[in-house]
């Protein structure tokens, strides 16, 4: 390599320290209008910072997050559940003797939205109280029903049924 070349390789080598230090300077001076703009971001008309109270906002809202996550997950267990649950309520008190008694006897009739559940029974009399259980099983029990039993399961059905 001759003189010439030694010349031409420090000009260029020159040429490329000062295109450098001249982009270096470009983007200091960028840096520093990002900075005056985050800062008139985060500042109120008073002065004062508001990049702390933002991040103490920014940590609760994270956690409404995760309630609003966990309650939607505990909504849908719940939801899971619902049918089999009691949905439907029939309830008709009754006189069972002609003589005695104000209604005090009933047949409540409590069911799932699909009709299972149980029918119980209540008899009054001079005597004592009986109370009596039959399964519900779509709507209908393997054991004879009496008409006030019938009558609370029609009237937990109709809930049902609005409902639907």
């Amino acid at each position: 390599m001759g003189s010439w070349g030694i010349v031409l390789w420090l000009i260029g080598l020159s040429a490329m320290v000062f295109f450098g230090v001249a982009w270096l300077l470009d983007l200091n001076n960028r840096q520093r209008q990002i900075q005056a703009q985050w800062g008139q971001l985060f500042t109120d008309s008073e002065g004062h910072d508001l990049s702390e109270p933002l991040a103490a906002l920014t940590t609760r809202l994270d956690a409404h997050d995760e309630r609003v996550a966990r309650l939607q997950s505990e909504m849908g267990d719940a939801i899971g559940h619902l049918p089999h649950s009691v949905q439907a309520v029939g309830l008709v008190r009754f006189q069972a003797f002609s003589d005695f008694g104000g209604d005090q006897s009933f047949a409540l009739a409590l069911a799932n939205p699909a009709g299972d559940g149980v029918i119980i029974s209540s008899i009054f009399a001079r005597e004592g109280t009986r109370v009596y259980a039959k399964p519900l099983k779509e709507w209908a029990s393997s054991y004879s029903l009496s008409f006030e039993e019938e009558e609370a399961i029609l009237q937990a059905r109709s809930q049902i049924q609005k409902e639907g």
